[in-house]
């Protein structure tokens, strides 16, 4: 990992576009969180959910909020010959596209904190949000060929490549969102690592600090929100924040030079147990949005962990992969995360079987 020329002179920016997220969403939790209890806005406990008590759900409109408003700030202290230069592939439609396309990812997030809505217009909404990051041109023409050039997606190819991309983020992280400050904090870790890694040699000579400052802003967001959302959280991110998590790591990771090997790794620990999850459901003939206890997190507290500590250890992964993302070629990455899906199965297979029989045992009474 070599950072490039240029960024130690945009560090004041980033870290002013972080904290700025950060104080806004850390202020506007609480207020959301009361709004929330007023119109009786809750995530109830169930066999499924580990809460045992009602907590207030839709913190993602305080981050959406958050987050986009910090990138509007660095938009407008970054004028002039001295501020940060969007790449070439980055312009008004595709900025419109990241903070358009968020808030409205965040509102149909809250539509179904709200009503609680079926998965099929969950769906919609998700393909909604998605139409309209290609409808403004925010689809990538190339990513990197983990075997050296660059692949080309132009055409209908990207925009079918965006759609799948955005929607697979989405609901990597409403698989992983079981646990206080477990999406949050994933978010965050992948956040920072983009950020990161726009400011290397990685995506190119001079870096893409612009680039790292979209990725700052949400990370900064985040990191207010988890001080309200970890363990014992008072308030959850909700669909709101599901949605706004996912489509915005999404774009980030497509804007500019395509991260997406990176948001692979770093990301893998749901999008892998998305995986594995619809694999299971399909094979047990069931539609792959029928909520259970399959989850890796399920399977942790299943093998007696605690809460605090499933949710760190996870965070532990994805800091590791975030790490390796950052150190290894594209080539490395993909093949880290192709050796992480099949260790994450072995896994599965034998925490399910200790689960399994922890279960029979207690039935038997030993």
């Amino acid at each position: 990992m070599r950072f490039a020329a240029g960024a130690g002179e945009a560090l004041p920016v980033l870290l002013g576009t972080l904290l700025l997220g950060a104080a806004l969403s850390f202020a506007l939790t609480p207020l959301v969180r009361r709004l929330a209890h007023r119109l009786a806005i809750f995530d109830l406990p169930d066999l499924r959910r580990v809460n045992t008590s009602p907590v207030a759900r839709g913190g993602g409109i305080a981050v959406a909020f958050a987050s986009i408003a910090a990138t509007i700030g660095f938009l407008i202290v970054n004028g002039g010959e001295r501020g940060l230069h969007p790449p070439s592939t980055i312009g008004i439609p595709e900025l419109t596209a990241l903070l358009l396309g968020g808030a409205l990812a965040a509102l149909v997030g809250a539509l179904d904190d709200y009503w609680q809505l079926r998965a099929r217009w969950q769906l919609v909404g998700q393909l909604a949000v998605a139409g309209v990051a290609v409808l403004l041109g925010a689809t990538p023409d190339v990513i990197n060929n983990p075997l050296g050039g660059t692949i080309s997606l132009e055409g209908p190819i990207g925009v079918v490549f965006a759609v799948v991309w955005i929607l697979g983020m989405i609901n990597s992280i409403n698989f992983i969102d079981g646990l206080d400050g477990l999406s949050s904090g994933i978010g965050l870790i992948a956040a920072l690592t983009l950020g990161l890694i726009s400011l290397t040699v990685a995506v190119g000579p001079e870096g893409q600090p612009f680039v790292a400052a979209l990725c700052f802003a949400l990370a900064g967001a985040l990191a207010g929100f988890l001080r309200w959302n970890f363990h014992p959280a008072t308030i959850f991110a909700g669909t709101s924040g599901v949605m706004f998590i996912g489509y915005t790591l999404a774009l980030v990771s497509i804007l500019g030079s395509a991260k997406v090997a990176v948001a692979l790794l770093v990301l893998g620990v749901p999008i892998i147990d998305t995986f594995w999850i619809i694999v299971r459901r399909i094979a047990a003939r069931r539609s792959p949005f029928t909520p259970d206890r399959g989850h890796i997190h399920h399977r942790l507290l299943d093998l007696g962990l605690s809460h605090t500590q499933t949710v760190l250890l996870i965070y532990g992964v994805c800091g590791l992969l975030g790490f390796l993302a950052l150190l290894l070629p594209a080539a490395g990455q993909v093949a880290s995360f192709l050796l992480v899906l099949a260790l994450s199965g072995l896994a599965l297979f034998v925490v399910t079987r200790r689960a399994t029989d922890r279960s029979r045992d207690a039935a038997k009474g030993r």
